[in-house]
């Protein structure tokens, strides 16, 4: 099994990568293989809603790190998204991203499990947390959970190496994941994946 781990700090070595590196090393353990993709310090711009992606053409007009991270979201079982908090939200870039990166993509995200990793000084956390956790919910999957908010707490660098609640709250983050995912795993074995009804779009202006 593998998880795509989206780094949506522009530091490479910040409190992002400390949450990341406690989730990898459970998921080491619970024989889960995993890949970080850095985000946050690349130039990637927004959606301009060309429609490209659905007429044809398969994927994002904007050939970047958004089609090359499509690819790997398609092949995964799980994926985790991190990000710093700027003024009570997501830091942009990741935002961008992260918008072309659900929208360009048709293929199957049900039954993938998301899972969202806030980081801050102080505040900013919750609302972060909800912002990043839709993208997962209207895409049908399941959103992994620990013992509090996905939140660990540290301004410079390292400092969440502090934070021992934030710590464990990766350590029990990433073991629910595995567990939800395995679980997953062993039920499309068994019972298949959940029937899909024609969807039906429902505009208030017609």
């Amino acid at each position: 099994m593998k998880v795509l781990m989206i780094n949506g700090s522009p530091h490479l070595k910040g409190n992002t990568q400390v949450a990341f590196d406690e989730m990898i090393r459970i998921f080491e353990q619970e024989g889960i293989e995993t890949e970080v993709m850095h985000i946050g310090n690349q130039d990637i711009r927004g959606c301009i809603a060309c429609m490209s992606c659905k007429n044809g053409k398969g994927q994002c007009v904007f050939d970047d790190a958004v089609n090359e991270a499509a690819k790997k979201f398609a092949a995964c079982d799980g994926i985790v998204v991190g990000t710093p908090v700027y003024y009570g939200s997501a830091n942009a870039t990741l935002i961008s991203f992260l918008t072309r990166l659900f929208y360009s993509t048709s293929f199957d995200k049900t039954m993938k499990v998301g899972a969202s990793v806030v980081v801050a000084r102080r505040g900013g956390i919750s609302a972060t947390y909800d912002e990043l956790n839709k993208f997962f919910a209207i895409s049908g999957m399941p959103i992994a959970s620990t013992q509090y908010w996905n939140a660990i707490h540290g301004r410079e660098p390292g400092e969440a190496l502090q934070d021992e609640e934030g710590l464990q709250t990766m350590r029990v983050l990433a073991r629910n994941m595995s567990f939800l995912m395995k679980c997953i795993a062993d039920g499309k074995e068994k019972y298949g994946l959940p029937e899909k009804e024609p969807f039906h779009r429902t505009n208030f202006i017609r």
